[in-house]
């Protein structure tokens, strides 16, 4: 493997657990660790899955020196000793292409999963939104169900297993791991029909909330940058149909770019409110809005892309903001209360003159107006 493609390799790396700890950080200093939720779990396996897989693609260039059983004549393949290193390092890089395809499945699918919960745990306290979620729902049947498809496709589509690393005679393309045309075209359709399905998960239910018109198109820009996956598996394939003798090296390129960018997009959107606070100073005044910012959707809770997004759970005060709640009753005339024997309120939390009692079944008339505000963990009281 060249030095500069190594060196490529390595950097893109770095910067996706980069951006991972980044994400992980946003989402701890938003809700705190009592409320990470299953997609904020599921990217730390991901990166576990990228990191064999940097590690496989870094093996594939230094131990089989990027290359396996593809690219070869009938007539090198009859001439090529076992006893010559380069049969063995043919053998071993088939080795490690087939194992390539099966972790990078494994590892675009798990990103898959994390974006679909992220999107289910932004939907699930919201009312209004039961159409979202059974598009949630038909999505997680779509990944797991297209999953199964191309990993049986991998270990499927060359029998017997062991011709994937043979070098003489000519398996055939099908056990030719580096450019296999059932495993390429199973994993490109199925990869690109599922990220599309996810993209158009969120983006009506964000054009139809009451966001302003620029912040609309900057949370789709940021839902959209998933987009560049498919940009990435479609040259991936293209290098393979259209050249296959150096196809397979360049399409591991590729491959290595496109997991890179599906961990930088499953990670943006909970990375941007942060960025946004860190920005603010720099921005425009139109621009400098918190970070816990809601998506307001018609007949429905705030849903937030990023930052703590919707629970179940009672939310937080954010550890790097205020959160200012006022909880306002007004009535015309005043608010009744019926307060019955049976009744779980006790008399004596009702403000009452002292030593006036009540009698049961009265109707207890207030007229305060109680305004509670929470900023930063004090509370104040006006009455």
């Amino acid at each position: 493997m060249p030095s500069n493609t190594t060196v490529e390799l390595w950097t893109l790396y770095f910067f996706g657990v980069l951006i991972t700890l980044l994400r992980t950080y946003a989402r701890i200093s938003a809700v705190g660790y009592r409320e990470l939720r299953a997609d904020d779990y599921l990217i730390w396996l991901a990166i576990l899955i990228y990191t064999a897989q940097t590690t496989l693609g870094y093996h594939v260039g230094i131990v089989a020196h990027g290359i396996a059983n593809n690219g070869m004549t009938d007539t090198q393949r009859s001439t090529l000793s076992q006893d010559d290193p380069e049969y063995a390092w043919r053998v071993i890089g088939s080795k490690i292409q087939l194992a390539g395809w099966t972790v990078a499945a494994c590892l675009l699918w798990t990103l898959k999963l994390c974006v679909t919960f992220f999107y289910f745990r932004l939907t699930i306290a919201q009312n209004g939104l039961g159409t979202y979620q059974k598009r949630i729902h038909i999505a997680m049947v779509l990944i797991a169900t297209s999953f199964v498809a191309v990993v049986m496709t991998i270990f499927l589509s060359c029998r017997p297993f062991n011709h994937y690393w043979q070098v003489s005679p000519d398996p055939g393309n099908s056990c030719q791991p580096a450019i296999s045309k059932p495993i390429l075209w199973v994993s490109f359709v199925l990869n690109v029909s599922t990220d599309i399905f996810l993209f158009f998960i969120p983006v009506p239910m964000l054009w139809k909330s009451s966001l302003r018109l620029y912040k609309k198109m900057a949370a789709t820009s940021v839902l959209s940058a998933g987009l560049l996956i498919i940009i990435c598996a479609t040259l991936k394939s293209i290098y393979v149909i259209v050249d296959p003798v150096n196809g397979g090296q360049l399409a591991a390129e590729w491959g290595t770019r496109e997991t890179f960018i599906a961990v930088v997009t499953t990670n943006l959107p909970m990375i941007f409110p942060l960025f946004k606070v860190w920005l603010a100073p720099l921005l425009p005044s139109t621009f400098r809005s918190s970070s816990n910012k809601a998506y307001k959707t018609p007949g429905s809770g705030f849903v937030t892309i990023g930052g703590g997004g919707a629970s179940s759970h009672a939310r937080k005060t954010p550890r790097n903001g205020t959160l200012i709640t006022a909880n306002m009753t007004f009535d015309n005339e005043s608010e009744e209360r019926i307060v019955k024997e049976s009744s779980d309120i006790k008399m004596q939390h009702l403000n009452s003159p002292a030593g006036t009692q009540r009698p049961q079944g009265a109707i207890v008339v207030s007229k305060q107006v109680s305004v509670t505000s929470e900023e930063l963990g004090n509370e104040h009281s006006v009455r």
